[in-house]
């Protein structure tokens, strides 16, 4: 009896999980053209950014095959979105709205790059000093 059960209860995930994939997902997943970045201090500053930020706040997005599944890709377009609309080194102006002591802020206090998304890309994590080559290159590119 309990097994009968089981086996629908498999089959009732598998299902709902099929109907998630025929859930559209848009124009969400991709990357809009870059059309300006920061004047960046040196090579060295941008390779620091591009590891560890630019996934959620550039253009420039490496999508993985996790992005295709529902309902990842709505949570993960989601982010990108959010991400993006703050802090976008792809869309960079002077008229941006986060102060570089901001962006220390958040570097120094481990709220970015975001655990989850370093969990699943520890390339992104920094040591000690990156952080501080990081800072010290963003402060010389931004202000």
């Amino acid at each position: 009896m309990i097994g009968k059960w089981v086996v629908r209860f498999i089959f009732a995930g598998i299902a709902i999980f099929g109907v998630f994939q025929l859930i559209p997902r848009g124009n969400i997943l991709h990357n809009p053209p870059v059309l300006q970045e920061p004047v960046w201090d040196s090579p060295e500053t941008r390779t620091l950014v591009q590891r560890a930020c630019f996934d959620c706040h550039s253009n420039e997005t490496n999508w993985p095959w996790y992005s295709k599944i529902q309902p990842v890709a709505m949570m993960l377009g989601k982010d990108i979105v959010n991400g993006r609309t703050v802090l976008n080194f792809s869309e960079w102006s002077e008229k941006n709205l986060l102060t570089v002591e901001y962006i220390e802020h958040v570097i120094r206090s481990d709220k970015m790059p975001l655990q989850q998304y370093l969990l699943l890309h520890p390339e992104a994590r920094l040591t000690l000093a990156e952080k501080e080559q990081l800072i010290d290159g963003l402060k010389n590119s931004l202000n």
